[in-house]
């Protein structure tokens, strides 16, 4: 039961669309519990222009699914040390701040002003970083604000959003519920 409803509640933040998902095997970022720091810079996004943010994630290895439209296949982006932050339904992974394996707790939150937005590091590139953080591999990714991942529109003041980022956690990535 506890794994149909967490398949369940990532039915509703994966795009229903047009566009195939991939399902990809081998490493990708996991950026379901990480914040998100904003850069200055803008990120255009099927027209629509958004702050770009970053995202500290873990590098983990199995099957992952991702956006056809985005990726174009499950092949690493263009670059040295580069992997996809693709999305999973495992919930045992390295976490900030320690970057130690713990347990992911999803939860519902309400995005308002300022940094109570959230980002979308769903289908978008990352890059490897050289050295690992107690044991876990860690990848720069790069997305935007306060996008949503279920059809790419503008997640307004107010929006229903699934997290597994801690209470507090700046931006947090996550998945507005449509």
């Amino acid at each position: 039961m506890k794994h149909l409803l967490r398949f369940a509640l990532a039915c509703t933040v994966l795009p229903v669309q047009a566009d195939p998902l991939l399902k990809c095997s081998g490493q990708y970022a996991l950026c379901a519990a990480s914040s998100t720091t904003p850069t200055g810079k803008t990120i255009i996004i099927n027209g629509v222009t958004f702050q770009e943010g970053v995202s500290v994630c873990p590098v983990l290895i199995g099957e992952s699914v991702g956006d056809a439209a985005l990726i174009g296949s499950c092949a690493p982006p263009k670059g040295e040390r580069t992997v996809w932050s693709l999305f999973s339904l495992e919930m045992d992974y390295p976490q900030a701040p320690s970057w130690a394996v713990v347990h992911a707790t999803p939860r519902l939150f309400v995005t308002t002003e300022g940094d109570g937005g959230m980002s979308n590091q769903w289908s978008y590139p990352c890059v490897i970083r050289p050295t690992k953080i107690n044991g876990a591999t860690l990848a720069d990714c790069l997305g935007p604000i306060n996008e949503s991942p279920a059809g790419g529109g503008v997640v307004p003041v107010g929006t229903t959003v699934l997290t597994s980022a801690p209470v507090g956690a700046a931006y947090p990535v996550g998945g507005s519920i449509p």
